[in-house]
């Protein structure tokens, strides 16, 4: 009898494998891990991973799921090195630092994060928020809400008054005084408490706001706001927790100073001079531009009433820098990581990001690597995404264009598959 029942155990387990199976006619196939454009190519999805890759298009078992994109290109699922999920620009951002609890907060998050999956990305890093961001990043990993797969820096790491004080433009009465456990330090000593606070949130890495930045209510945006034994610390106590380390930076000085920490990501370099590109190619710092951060930021402060007074001369200033310093950056040689700010700008609109990059001189294909292979790499996660491969998690994206003929057909997605669920399907 126990034989029995252990025949019947494996023919069930058996049955349900094979009926999970998903067969993708791919009209074109770039995979992420060669600069080729493959025609009339078969993917084979089981469970959540790829299973096999073969050339023409693979007749379906009568237990399998046929989807056709034979039509379209089929590419890695997408990742965008910043995002901001808890919140979206809006005129009343600051009113609702006092409006809005975390449950608040979170409800809007969701949408948000499944605007950012429905755009095609299925991996992002979220560079600060309030620490919602963490339990947003849970939810979505016990599938209780659809949404990319996040990691996530819980709060940002500033100085007193820095970018990602929580408190700046506070009335004195509730500015209070921030310290390492709401991500503000002061020295080497609190810098070290404050990433393992974040370690202890359950952060997955550590983000720092080396610079002061356009959208803080401070006059200056370009100021160096960490003393360099603060960032050794930082830098140090993070690699320590198996972390790397990204840093928001507009301004020469501090930008310096982070690169030669050991920093891992520079977020905007809005600023960035040739001696910095230098020493970022020489350490292997890579480079997040957020061009579309920069150009949406640029317009609406031409807008009356919708930032900050102290806000819109830095957003003029510092916006529309961005794309110019990206096309040098390249140019020179420093490696790209794709990353648009998005928050600063309305979720969903990703995709703009690839459009700014081939107006500044990188290729297509290089634009969609530093948005696949590249990315995952600084992730830790080459071994399971970035790339379409026998193995790894099945997280496929579709366009109705070829990109390298037409770029913009990367605004506007028709076909995303996650972990092995397809979300969307025009």
């Amino acid at each position: 009898m126990k034989k029995i029942y252990l025949f019947l155990l494996v023919c069930s387990i058996a049955l349900h494998v094979h009926a999970q199976r998903t067969v993708i006619h791919c009209g074109n196939l770039i995979d992420g891990k060669t600069s080729d454009v493959q025609p009339q190519m078969t993917l084979i999805v089981e469970g959540n991973k790829i299973t096999h890759i073969e050339k023409g298009f693979t007749k379906p078992g009568s237990a399998d799921k046929l989807v056709d994109l034979s039509k379209k290109t089929v590419l890695p699922g997408l990742i965008d090195m910043h995002v901001h999920l808890e919140n979206e620009t809006n005129k009343d951002q600051n009113l609702q630092r006092f409006t809005l609890n975390d449950a608040d907060i979170a409800f809007r998050s969701t949408v948000y994060a499944k605007k950012t999956l429905m755009a095609g990305f299925t991996t992002v890093r979220d560079l600060g928020g309030s620490g919602v961001n963490i339990a947003l990043r849970n939810a979505i990993n016990q599938g209780l809400v659809e949404g990319p797969r996040i990691f996530t820096a819980g709060k940002s790491i500033a100085t007193t008054g820095g970018h990602a004080d929580p408190t700046n433009g506070y009335r004195k009465d509730l500015m209070g005084d921030p310290g390492p456990k709401e991500g503000v330090i002061n020295s080497p000593e609190e810098a070290r408490q404050a990433v393992r606070q974040r370690y202890k949130d359950g952060s997955d890495m550590i983000k720092i706001t080396a610079t002061g930045g356009v959208l803080s209510i401070a006059k200056d945006g370009s100021n160096p706001q960490f003393t360099d034994e603060e960032l050794k610390a930082i830098i140090e106590t993070a690699k320590d927790y198996g972390m790397h380390t990204a840093a928001h930076a507009h301004g020469v000085e501090g930008m310096k100073r982070a690169v030669m920490a050991g920093i891992t990501t520079i977020e905007h370099g809005t600023k960035m001079t040739e001696e910095i590109m230098d020493l970022m190619i020489q350490k292997g710092t890579y480079f997040v531009p957020t061009i579309s951060a920069g150009k949406f930021v640029a317009e609406q402060a031409k807008v009356p009433g919708y930032y900050h007074p102290l806000v819109v001369p830095k957003a003029l200033e510092i916006g529309p820098m961005i794309q110019q310093t990206f096309s040098k950056a390249y140019k020179r040689g420093v490696k790209i990581a794709f990353g648009t700010d998005a928050g600063v700008y309305p979720h969903g609109d990703n995709g703009k990001e690839f459009t700014y990059m081939i107006e500044a001189g990188m290729p297509a294909m290089e634009a969609i690597k530093s948005a696949t292979v590249v990315s995952a790499g600084i992730l830790g996660m080459s071994d399971k995404i970035g790339t379409l491969e026998v193995g790894k998690f099945a997280d496929i994206v579709a366009t109705d264009e070829n990109p390298l003929k037409n770029i913009r057909t990367m605004e506007k997605v028709s076909f995303v598959m996650k972990d092995g669920v397809i979300y969307k399907q025009i």
